[in-house]
């Protein structure tokens, strides 16, 4: 029943919310949220890692290690973090995306280009499905994200705390 009523959708198929959910999911960056904790937290923390190679320079050009030990380290946390947010902002904007088309009733989708642009209304059964999907899949990695999040800026807090207190 439900292939009946998604093969008479006219979205392009690359336009269509569950294709679009089943490349992002399965895209090189975005997967790594579909992973146990221990691996997305085991990626998350290589990202940070490899900005470590452009934040500590920086952070020694402004507070060398010889002499500012705790700045210095504080400032490259910092610094290493800025590139790990654009990251998990990305990620969160790409799965909202995502999130938002699969739980629209109403898809808008260009024919061949900008200036067509034309919208369908899902059949019942395709919004039952494109939310099941949602809660069971999308919900809990976007909910993951914002515990990162929440996680960063309580370390933000912590290294400005411990900045003071140096």
């Amino acid at each position: 029943m439900i292939k009946s009523s998604v093969s008479n959708c006219p979205v392009p198929a690359e336009q269509q919310p569950l294709n679009e959910y089943e490349e992002l999911k399965s895209s090189w960056l975005f997967r790594d949220c579909t992973l146990s904790w221990r691996d997305y937290i085991t990626k998350i923390a290589l990202i940070w890692g490899l900005s470590w190679f452009v934040a500590g320079p920086v952070a020694a050009a402004s507070f060398p290690p010889h002499k500012h030990t705790a700045q210095f380290i504080l400032s490259s946390c910092a610094g290493a973090s800025v590139a790990l947010v654009l990251v998990l902002v990305r990620l969160s904007l790409g799965w909202s995306y995502i999130r938002d088309r699969l739980i629209s009733p109403i898809i808008f989708y260009e024919e061949s280009g900008w200036y067509d642009g034309q919208t369908w209304t899902k059949p019942e059964e395709v919004v039952t499905r494109d939310r099941l999907i949602v809660s069971y899949s999308i919900q809990p990695i976007i909910k993951r994200l914002q515990i990162t999040f929440a996680g960063l800026a309580v370390l933000f807090v912590a290294g400005t705390i411990v900045w003071h207190l140096v």
